[in-house]
C-alpha cells in the first residue's frame, strides 16, 4: 500500500461522508432523521408496499431500526401494516395517501437532485462511477469482514 493509496482512500471516504452529511442535513431540515428519510423514500416508490425485511435490505438498516421507524410512521398514520395471508410473520408496509401527500415534495426533490447530479456525467462516466463504487464496496466488505490485516 502506497502513500498515494492512503491519500485516495481518505479522499474517497471524505466525499462519501460529505454525501451522508448532505442527506442528514436535508432530512433534518424536513423534520426527520436520515434513516427515516431512507425508509420513507423506498416506501414512497413502492406503491404495493413491501415487507420490513425488504425495507431492511433496501436501506441497509437493522430490523430494530426499521421496526421503530415503521411504528412512528404508523402512529402518524403515514403507513399501514397488513399481514401477508400466507405468512403470519410477514407484514406488508404500505404508505397511506396521507403519507404520500406529506412526504411527496421531500422525496421527489431528493430523487430529482440525485438524478440530476448523475445526469451531469456522460454515460461513460456514470458507468465508471458505478462500476468503481461497486468494486470499492465489495473490496471494503471483504476486508472489513476478515479477521486479520494480512
Amino acid at each position: 500500500m502506497t502513500k498515494e493509496d492512503r491519500k485516495n482512500a481518505y479522499l474517497y471516504c471524505k466525499f462519501r461522508d460529505e454525501q451522508f452529511a448532505l442527506y442528514d442535513e436535508y432530512a433534518k431540515r424536513h423534520g426527520m432523521l436520515m434513516k427515516t428519510l431512507l425508509v420513507v423514500n423506498v416506501l414512497f416508490y413502492s406503491r404495493e408496499g413491501m415487507t420490513q425485511a425488504e425495507i431492511c435490505k433496501r436501506t441497509f438498516q437493522s430490523k430494530q431500526t426499521v421496526n421503530l421507524i415503521i411504528k412512528n410512521l404508523l402512529s402518524d398514520r403515514y403507513v399501514t401494516v397488513t399481514e401477508v395471508p400466507e405468512s403470519k410473520r410477514s407484514k406488508i408496509v404500505q404508505m397511506t395517501e396521507a403519507g404520500r401527500a406529506y412526504y411527496e415534495k421531500v422525496v421527489r426533490h431528493i430523487t430529482w437532485a440525485e438524478d440530476t447530479a448523475m445526469s451531469m456525467f456522460t454515460p461513460e462516466e456514470q458507468k465508471q462511477l458505478i462500476d468503481l463504487s461497486r468494486a470499492f464496496t465489495k473490496n471494503l466488505a471483504m476486508l472489513v469482514n476478515q479477521e486479520t490485516e494480512d
